[in-house]
C-alpha cells in the first residue's frame, strides 16, 4: 500500500455534497457514497478531520442578507445545520466499520463532545474520523474559516477543499468553457489574480500557519485518497 503523502489531513466538504445536485436535505445513497471515499483515505494510515457545512439544511447568510432573521441568530441556525450534517455523516462512517466522533464548537452533550484540541488530536492519533461541526462557534465566521482555524490546531499537513470543480480557475468554468486550469498557485498569485478559494478570513490563516490548501473535486470517485497520496488530481495552494 502506497505511504500516504500527507499524515494529518483537515477535509472540508460543503453540506451540498450529502444531497443531489440541484437538491436539499441530506441524501442517503450521496451520504453513503461521501463517507465511503473518507473511509478509503483513512484506510491509508493518515489521519483524517472533516468540517462539514450546512448548506443544505440552511443557508443563515441568505435569511440575513433578505432581513427576516438578525445575522447572528441565522449564523446559530447554521451551526445547527452542521450538526445535523455531522451526525448523519458519523452514523453512516460507523456503519461502514469507520470509527468516528463528533466534535462540536457549541455545548451540545446529547448528541457530540464538545470541541477540545487535546480531545481531537487523541482521536485522531486513535484512527478515528474526527468530524468538526458548530463552525467555529461563533456568528459571522463561515465554516472556510471554521477549517483553518481547526487545521491549525490541530498542526494539519494540509487543508484540502473538496468542491464541484477539479480546482482554481481564473474564471468559472461552469459559465466559461475556456476559463484556464491551475495546477499550482502560491498564497501571493491567488490574492494578486483575486481569486475566490476560500473566505479572506480563512485564507489569510492558512498563508499565515503555512497550511498548504488543495482545491479538488469530490464528486470523482477516489479522489480523496489519491489526494491524500499526493497525487495532482486539483489546484495546490502554497507559499512558494
Amino acid at each position: 500500500m502506497t505511504e500516504p503523502r500527507y499524515q494529518r489531513v483537515l477535509l472540508k466538504i460543503s453540506g451540498e455534497a450529502l444531497c443531489k445536485a440541484g437538491g436539499f436535505g441530506i441524501d442517503g445513497d450521496e451520504l453513503e457514497v461521501i463517507a465511503r471515499e473518507i473511509s478509503a483515505a483513512a484506510l491509508l494510515g493518515t489521519q483524517l478531520a472533516v468540517v462539514v457545512g450546512g448548506g443544505n439544511i440552511i443557508r443563515g447568510a441568505t435569511l440575513a442578507q433578505r432581513g427576516h432573521i438578525n445575522q447572528a441568530t441565522a449564523d446559530y441556525m447554521g451551526m445547527l445545520g452542521t450538526v445535523m450534517n455531522g451526525l448523519a455523516l458519523k452514523e453512516m462512517l460507523e456503519r461502514i466499520g469507520q470509527p468516528a466522533r463528533v466534535l462540536s464548537a457549541l455545548q451540545l452533550t446529547a448528541v457530540a463532545e464538545t470541541f477540545i484540541r487535546g480531545r481531537a488530536i487523541r482521536h485522531l492519533e486513535k484512527g478515528r474520523v474526527v468530524i468538526f461541526v458548530a463552525g467555529t462557534g461563533n456568528p459571522f465566521f463561515t465554516t472556510d474559516s471554521a477549517a483553518a482555524l481547526r487545521a491549525a490546531e490541530i498542526n494539519a499537513d494540509v487543508l484540502l477543499k473538496a468542491t464541484k470543480v477539479d480546482g482554481i480557475y481564473d474564471d468559472d468554468p461552469m459559465k466559461n468553457p475556456n476559463a484556464k486550469r491551475f495546477d499550482k498557485l502560491t498564497f501571493k498569485e491567488v490574492i494578486d489574480r483575486r481569486l475566490k478559494v476560500m473566505d479572506l478570513t480563512a485564507f489569510s490563516m492558512c498563508m499565515e500557519r503555512n497550511i498548504p490548501i488543495v482545491v479538488f473535486n469530490m464528486k470523482q470517485t477516489g479522489h480523496i485518497a489519491q489526494v491524500v497520496q499526493g497525487e495532482n488530481k486539483g489546484t495546490t495552494v502554497t507559499l512558494e
